[in-house]
């Protein structure tokens, strides 16, 4: 077996480690093994092909990695998820709301959530609302 050909299996095993992983970093170690058995293939010494391992490695985790971090994670960190996703959506009031009475229902999506009034308002059955906070598993509303 050739040493090209090490340096080959190496990547390849590598490669497969980055796919089994998340975070760009055993893959610069795989590129790095791709340029040694570059190296290994135009008859460059072992002493060689170890330092450009190390050197091509080095240079793809130091300037490759963050590019590509970057462009992976486009999500925005502004982005609500779950039932922070409700503020500022509107629903319908299924039960009256009524501050005295404790009473209060609103329909969002198919989802009926326990309501209260912003200012303590009485709002009626069928009236369309906004939800202006979350608290636990009560919805804080407006008109």
């Amino acid at each position: 077996m050739e040493v090209y050909q090490i340096w080959l299996i190496a990547a390849i095993i590598l490669v497969i480690l980055e796919i089994a992983t998340a975070g760009f970093g055993v893959i610069c170690f795989a590129i790095g093994a791709g340029f040694a058995a570059l190296a290994a293939g135009l008859g460059a010494n072992v002493t060689w092909q170890i330092v450009i391992f190390a050197i091509v490695s080095l240079l793809t985790f130091i300037f490759l990695r963050p590019i590509v971090m970057r462009f992976l994670d486009k999500r925005s960190k502004d982005v609500k998820t779950n039932a922070d996703a409700l503020v500022g959506r509107k629903g319908i009031v299924s039960e009256r709301i009524d501050a005295t009475q404790h009473t209060g229902r609103v329909a969002i999506d198919g989802d009926d959530w326990k309501a209260v009034s912003e200012n303590g308002e009485v709002i009626e059955k069928g009236e369309q609302v906004e939800i202006v906070k979350l608290d636990s598993i009560i919805v804080t509303v407006k008109q």
